[in-house]
């Protein structure tokens, strides 16, 4: 398949898998809504904004790919990094990390949460694909992004992927603030056993 017709059907795959449906199954389990941003401007939230921000833009720089190749040179194309090889290793790392990314989803259940949850405590999940990495879903997202750098390597997903990397390192700072404040001790000595990525 031609990547200019992989890449948007991979988008719409990776938007519903990693983040529509496995929501929608949380929510029809427990009534809980899972997506817990809100509209503060809280650290929080402002993170949330810009992480809307990246994935919109990402579909655009997708679509232009696809749909408008006479104005993606206007996205400032990378020449050395335009090789068939590169294009498919980072064909196979976006469909690597999107299958991590729905194992690790997965995996937690019901504590799955886009944000974080203060309003609900949910259970620490320690066993499978989180017995070798504490964020496996973050880290899925920053090889998708490296993913994507790789199969269209230009200047605006050279931008997204290092603001990518940025927005998740705060993110999971965040993330882990809160978990250590519910689950103390527990969490504690699951950082003492567990990387932070892998």
């Amino acid at each position: 398949m031609s990547l200019r017709y992989f890449l948007p059907l991979y988008l719409v795959a990776y938007f519903i898998a990693a983040f529509f449906w496995r929501s929608y199954v949380v929510w029809k389990r427990t009534g809980i809504n899972p997506v817990v941003f809100k509209g503060s401007d809280d650290a929080h939230d402002f993170i949330g904004r810009l992480f809307k921000l990246l994935f919109a833009v990402v579909v655009i720089v997708a679509l232009v790919y696809s749909f408008l190749p006479g104005a993606y040179q206007y996205l400032v194309p990378i020449p050395w990094l335009d090789h068939s090889w590169i294009r498919s290793a980072g064909v196979v790392l976006l469909v690597l990390s999107l299958a991590w990314t729905i194992l690790a989803q997965r995996q937690m259940g019901e504590s799955w949460r886009i944000g974080i949850d203060s309003a609900h405590q949910t259970r620490l999940v320690q066993t499978g694909v989180f017995n070798i990495s504490r964020n496996p879903i973050f880290l899925g997202i920053i090889v998708t992004l490296f993913g994507l750098l790789l199969a269209i390597p230009n200047a605006i997903t050279l931008l997204v992927f290092v603001l990518g990397v940025v927005l998740v390192n705060i993110q999971v700072r965040l993330e882990e603030g809160h978990l250590k404040t519910i689950h103390g001790e527990d969490y504690a000595g699951y950082s003492r056993r567990v990387r932070r990525w892998i």
